[in-house]
């Protein structure tokens, strides 16, 4: 997975300065996370449209959605492979950020049959360039400390600036000239990045330059990787030649049991045969606990790009009759990411405000109140729901109001899981934990597609129904954490 730096950072020029170098990864990682949300901003209403997209079901399209974004997930663990076995991290970066490109520029061209190779060139570059881009930022900070927090809050800035442009370019595009255009720009955003990156990699020095292990890959290794390319060369041939026929909402429901599966018997295997002692299997459990409760966050988080994607092109009323002007559905996606960079220093701010007055939450307090709040946007959809189903169209401030939520609830628990893995996991098994929690992720997304099919729109007087049902789950959740949370923290032992 992510290394330490065996190597020394370029030097600063000061002692409170950040490396040079984190801005050149401030700038690609924004053009890479343009071109990544500009064309998931898209994704959804481009399967769905009937007139110039695949003329999908609302069920299909949501699937592969599901499938599309937890495949970017599970592909961050080969991504990391390949840095320490055979690149490096920046090259990992670079090749990385080519592959997207092709596959924005794939989806770009006007014909369905490339739709699904572009997926899968978006998915393995994807998959190779995120782990790293954070790998790098941590090999800029070598002594660690404060100034490493602060540089990864830098780089998180951008991180957002790129996912709040990318839908607000890419969704004018298709809206104005036509879907392809939209994912060209992706494109055309992700090869700026490139640019950025080539010309200014020098300022990285020799972070990230060498592979986490110099020894040759081993047989096995070998075989895998090329077991792999070529596995799946074959598959997308065969789709790509009409030989396989791929139906994908049973394909995300095999997956969900199979990343479930994955996830149980790994911790099964941590608990009953790793020889964990007692403090370290009872920090396990909390991440066990930790892990369902994400799951459970992205399932409705990520509605955001299919089902509240769909409820703001078909349901919301968009038109700013003032000045004649109607807002692209896909701007609704450069919500989340705005709202981070406004509130995200305000929360940090709170956290330790508190804990300067022994009033900081607690990790499963925390969880709790993203999945509080989670409910709390879906309560907030019901009440949407119900202007529709009395057929009138939804004002924007319904959405606008249930993205503001979410995202409080996103800055609740994100970043403390992240943290919270790191600090519980047994020193000998932190990478594989990272790993594991990426699958966290994952299993969210797979599941997020699924339930965004349940939302018929032939039946919309069951929609209100039907969100105040998502609106208990996360909020009976939420409780039994705020219930629990004595004896899980108990479990912690000496973690903050």
């Amino acid at each position: 997975m992510m290394t330490e730096a065996s190597t020394p950072a370029p030097a600063t020029s000061g002692p409170q300065k950040h490396p040079p170098g984190l801005y050149t990864l401030f700038f690609t990682e924004m053009w890479e996370r343009f071109s990544y949300y500009g064309m998931r901003a898209l994704l959804v209403l481009f399967m769905v449209d009937a007139v110039k997209g695949m003329k999908m079901s609302d069920p299909t399209a949501a699937a592969i959605y599901g499938l599309y974004t937890a495949a970017v997930y599970l592909m961050s663990l080969p991504g990391g492979w390949f840095a320490d076995r055979l690149w490096g991290a920046q090259r990992a970066v670079w090749y990385g950020g080519i592959i997207i490109a092709i596959g924005h520029f794939t989806l770009a061209l006007p014909m369905t049959q490339t739709f699904y190779l572009g997926l899968v060139f978006v998915v393995i570059g994807s998959g190779i360039l995120k782990p790293n881009m954070s790998a790098l930022v941590g090999e800029l900070y070598p002594d660690g400390g404060s100034r490493r927090d602060a540089g990864f809050t830098i780089f998180y800035m951008g991180v957002n600036l790129g996912a709040f442009i990318g839908p607000i370019v890419c969704g004018w595009l298709a809206e104005k000239l036509g879907w392809h255009y939209g994912f060209g720009a992706a494109g055309v955003g992700m090869v700026l990045g490139l640019i950025q990156f080539r010309f200014s990699r020098h300022l990285l020095g020799e972070a990230g330059l060498r592979r986490g292990s110099e020894t040759p890959l081993h047989a096995v290794e070998k075989y895998g990787l090329w077991g792999g390319i070529a596995a799946t060369v074959l598959v997308v041939a065969l789709g790509m030649a009409g030989l396989i026929v791929f139906e994908p909402i049973s394909i995300a429901k095999n997956m969900v049991f199979v990343i479930a599966a994955i996830a149980v018997l790994y911790f099964l295997h941590l608990f009953f045969i790793y020889g964990l002692n007692k403090i370290e299997k009872e920090r396990v459990a909390v991440i066990l606990v930790l892990f369902i409760a994400s799951a459970l966050f992205w399932l409705g988080f990520e509605q955001a790009g299919s089902s509240f994607n769909l409820f703001a092109e078909r349901f919301t009323d968009r038109n700013l009759e003032s000045i004649n002007f109607l807002i692209p559905a896909a701007w609704f996606q450069a919500l989340g990411p705005i709202f981070i960079i406004i509130f995200a220093p305000l929360f940090a701010s709170l956290w330790v405000w508190l804990a300067k007055r022994n009033l900081d939450p607690s990790i499963p307090v925390k969880f709790a109140l993203g999945l509080v709040l989670l409910g709390v946007g879906f309560f907030v959809m019901a009440g949407a729901a119900r202007v529709v189903a009395a057929g009138n169209q939804a004002l924007p401030t319904w959405l606008i109001t249930t993205y503001l939520v979410h995202t409080f609830g996103e800055l609740c628990l994100s970043p403390v899981g992240l943290s919270s893995v790191t600090k519980l996991a047994p020193r000998r098994l932190v990478g594989q934990m990272m790993g594991t929690w990426f699958l966290a992720t994952s299993l969210g997304n797979l599941l997020a597609g699924l339930l965004a099919g349940e939302f018929d729109t032939n039946r919309l007087d069951q929609w209100p129904s039907l969100y105040l049902k998502i609106t208990i789950l996360p909020m009976i959740a939420g409780a039994l954490l705020i219930i629990f949370a004595r004896p899980i923290k108990r479990w912690m032992v000496d973690i903050k």
